[in-house]
């Protein structure tokens, strides 16, 4: 995460996109979950800015990804509603297959 995003969330502005303050991550958890466990790919706007860039999947496990994201969606301005769980992300995962 860090090489793209760095260390403070604030991604490489037109290459790769913000973590802090992010409206793409914060607006669908399902997603945010769905882009660590297969990557991401293709056209995506975050925070009114277009990137197009390549994400691989992150090769968590269901621990791992629910903690990651529970840090990131509640670091560097974003405050998330609730905290993600281990079950939350195998339901995710469980529903691509």
């Amino acid at each position: 995460c860090l090489a793209c995003h760095m260390n403070n969330g604030q991604g490489i502005p037109g290459v790769f996109p913000p973590l802090a303050e992010s409206d793409y991550l914060m607006e669908d958890t399902d997603r945010a979950i769905k882009s660590l466990i297969e990557g991401l790919q293709g056209k995506i706007v975050v925070n009114g800015t277009e990137y197009n860039q390549v994400m691989p999947a992150s090769g968590l496990d269901d621990q791992a990804i629910a903690d990651v994201l529970n840090y990131v969606m509640n670091s560097w301005g974003n405050d998330a509603e609730k905290m993600l769980t281990k079950k939350k992300v195998a339901e995710v995962r469980a529903s691509l297959k």
